[in-house]
C-alpha cells in the first residue's frame, strides 16, 4: 500500500475514489471489525491492519483532510493552508497552488532563476515539513454515531440482563432492562466513535435482536403459545396444568372448547411498564402416535354414536 511513504488511503479501505462518506463509512466499518484486536488476540498482522484502516478512514472522512490529500498525495498533511509553511527560510502561500505538482514547478523554476522573488533559501535544500492547518481552522463536523447488534435469548430478553463489550478499546458494562422486544435501539450516550483531535465522541447504538423460542412468541406486548390438548380435554373440559413463564398453573377449560380459541391468563405475559402484559394459550388438538386397543375401541363407539356431521354448514359454505 505505501510506496514511497505514500499509502493509498482509498485502496486500503477498498473503495473508488469518488466514493462518498456513506460507502467510505461503511468500509471502515467491515474491516474494522474483521482486523479488530479483539477478535484477532495476539496477531500482530491484524493489528497494524487495523491502525490503517483506522488512519485513512480518519483523512478520507474528514472533508478538508480529503481535500488536500485529494489535491497534494502523500504531502497533504504538509499542506496546511495560506501560511502553512513551517521550514525555516520559507514563506509560501500554498493556498494559491491547484496541486502539489504546480508548487514543484514553481519552485523549480524559481531556484533555476537564481532565487527569483519569494524569499527561498538555496543552502537549505527541500526540508521536509511545511507545518499543519491554517490558523482558526476547525476539523469538519462528522456523524460520529456507531451502531451494533446484540442477539438475546428469550429469556435474557424476558428477564434483563447485562453485556460487556468492547467499543474502541474500552469496556463497556451495559445493562438491557425485562421486556425488549425484537427490534428495540437502546442508546449509549458518549459510547460511539471519537473524533481525533477534538475529543467529540458519538453515541452508540444498540439494536436487539431476540433468537426464536420453541414455545413462546410475542404478539405486541402479549406473549403467546399453542396448548396441545388430548380429545377428551377438548370435549369434557376441566383442569389442565400448563405452563408458564415463571413456572407451572392451572387453567380450567370449559368443554366443547374449540381449538383457536385462547384462554387467556392475566398478567402472566411479558413485562411492560408498570407491571405485566397477558399470556394467551391457544389450544391445539394433540392425539398420541400410538393408540392403545382400549383408546381405538372407544373412538369406534365414539363414531357410531355421533350424532352431527361436524363438516355440514361448511360444505354448505363452500360451494361457489
Amino acid at each position: 500500500m505505501s510506496v514511497n511513504g505514500y499509502r493509498d488511503y482509498f485502496k486500503v479501505l477498498g473503495v473508488d475514489r469518488g466514493a462518498d462518506a456513506d460507502t467510505i463509512k461503511r468500509a471502515f466499518r467491515k474491516l474494522a471489525r474483521q482486523h479488530h484486536p479483539d477478535v484477532n488476540p495476539g496477531d500482530k498482522n491484524a493489528e497494524a491492519r487495523f491502525k490503517e484502516v483506522s488512519e485513512a478512514y480518519e483523512v478520507l472522512s474528514d472533508p478538508d483532510k480529503r481535500r488536500r490529500y485529494e489535491q497534494f498525495g502523500q504531502y497533504w498533511n504538509q499542506m496546511g493552508g495560506p501560511g502553512g509553511g513551517g521550514a525555516p527560510g520559507f514563506d509560501v502561500d500554498f493556498g494559491r497552488y491547484g496541486n502539489f505538482d504546480d508548487f514543484i514547478n514553481d519552485l523549480l523554476g524559481r531556484f533555476a532563476g537564481g532565487g527569483g522573488s519569494g524569499g527561498f533559501g538555496f543552502g537549505t535544500g527541500f526540508p521536509g515539513g511545511f507545518g499543519g492547518a491554517a490558523p482558526g481552522r476547525s476539523p469538519a463536523p462528522t456523524n460520529l454515531d456507531a451502531e451494533a447488534t446484540i442477539s438475546l435469548s428469550f429469556a435474557d430478553a424476558f428477564r434483563g440482563c447485562e453485556r460487556t463489550l468492547s467499543v474502541n478499546e474500552e469496556r463497556v458494562q451495559v445493562r438491557i432492562p425485562p421486556g425488549v422486544k425484537n427490534g428495540s435501539r437502546l442508546r449509549l450516550r458518549g459510547k460511539g466513535n471519537l473524533q481525533p483531535g477534538t475529543g467529540r465522541r458519538g453515541d452508540l447504538y444498540l439494536n436487539l435482536q431476540l433468537q426464536p423460542h420453541p414455545i413462546w412468541r410475542l404478539d405486541g406486548d402479549q406473549l403467546r403459545a399453542d396448548l396441545p390438548l388430548s380429545l377428551d380435554e377438548l370435549a369434557l373440559g376441566g383442569d389442565v396444568v400448563v405452563a408458564t413463564p415463571d413456572g407451572e398453573a392451572t387453567v380450567q377449560v370449559p368443554p366443547g372448547l374449540n381449538p383457536g380459541r385462547s384462554l387467556r391468563l392475566k398478567g402472566k405475559g411479558w413485562p411492560v411498564k408498570g407491571g405485566r402484559g397477558d399470556l394467551l394459550l391457544t389450544p391445539t388438538l394433540r392425539l398420541p402416535d400410538n393408540l392403545s386397543p382400549r383408546e381405538l375401541e372407544l373412538l369406534q363407539e365414539l363414531r357410531r354414536a355421533r350424532s352431527a356431521d361436524p363438516r355440514q354448514e361448511w360444505i354448505g359454505a363452500a360451494r361457489l
